[in-house]
């Protein structure tokens, strides 16, 4: 085969599995229906080559501009991401909602705000990212670098909302539910109706294990997830892994959660001791990335929770 046949073959490869794009940025382009987009970083922990973009993002194009739903763990993080809505479209970014408190979801903000975007993101959502910045950017500056921190300014969303926010742009309607604390004390999740597709942030996550840290909420987030799945999406973007749909979502976050915490009541009701959590059995999620890091962690965070509770 000549080296023009080769190349021949590969454009075509490329343009018949259009809808997966790889960045040299460990970000993934999927495109999960018509002019809705996500963008997947990869599974591990925050570093110099992913610019913090350990997450999923999310991108909707619009006729009147485009809407990103987080905006990346850094400054460069958040070009990152705006060259791979560039390689989709010319339109700008005029809207940003962050889901979270996270870093990934909005230590992004300025690139796209010095752009002309409006943020949007719940009041407790701000509340946590101002409490918990000061540790964020020196947990970047051990993972992803001093430079990264240094070219990264926060800025905050200046639309925020109690509960519900809805807005339609370009002939879409998307509507910001807030339903109480998760991954995260302001995590919220972003429903598009017309298109059945759910952008999750971290109310779900897929293909790793989830965290539950200083700052979750076990029980719920339980009842986070119960009301973003009464919606019925057939999409589902969620906060870190692949695009998905609600069994998958169920079996990697709700069903852990769940089976977590009544192991972990068991546990307690029986004597067990916060200094032997990690008789915990959760062997049947050990193939989930991050389980070894996780998994003990987790326990003992959700027995801590219990013993408020």
């Amino acid at each position: 085969m000549t080296k023009f046949r080769i190349i021949y073959v590969l454009v075509g490869l490329l343009a018949f599995f259009g809808q997966a794009w790889a960045s040299n940025n460990q970000l993934e382009l999927q495109k999960v229906t018509q002019n809705v987009y996500a963008i997947v970083g990869g599974l591990g922990n925050r570093s110099p080559e992913n610019l913090g973009n350990n997450a999923t993002f999310g991108f909707v194009v619009t006729s009147a501009g485009v809407v990103l739903i987080d905006s990346g763990g850094t400054d460069n993080g958040a070009k990152a991401i705006d060259a791979i809505i560039k390689t989709v479209t010319n339109k700008p970014v005029v809207i940003v909602i962050n889901t979270g408190g996270q870093d990934h979801r909005w230590l992004g903000n300025e690139h796209f705000k010095k752009q002309g975007a409006e943020i949007i993101a719940s009041k407790i959502a701000v509340k946590d990212q101002k409490a918990r910045v000061k540790d964020q950017f020196f947990m970047l500056g051990n993972l992803v670098g001093e430079n990264a921190v240094k070219s990264t300014t926060p800025v905050y969303a200046e639309t925020t909302f109690e509960n519900k926010y809805s807005f339609e742009l370009g002939g879409t309607a998307f509507e910001i539910f807030h339903k109480g604390p998760a991954h995260t004390p302001g995590d919220s999740f972003v429903w598009l109706p017309q298109k059945s597709v759910m952008f999750a942030g971290d109310i779900v996550f897929t293909d790793r294990l989830l965290g539950v840290l200083d700052y979750s909420n076990s029980k719920s987030w339980i009842n986070v997830y119960q009301s973003m799945a009464k919606f019925n999406p057939k999409y589902i973007v969620p906060g870190h892994g692949s695009t998905t749909d609600l069994t998958h979502a169920k079996r990697d976050t709700y069903d852990y959660l769940v089976y977590l915490r009544q192991a972990i009541k068991d546990f307690m009701e029986n004597g067990g001791d916060i200094s032997e959590i990690r008789k915990i059995d959760q062997s049947k999620y050990k193939d989930l990335p991050n389980y070894d890091i996780l998994s003990g962690r987790n326990a003992q965070r959700v027995y801590e929770e219990l013993e408020w509770e």
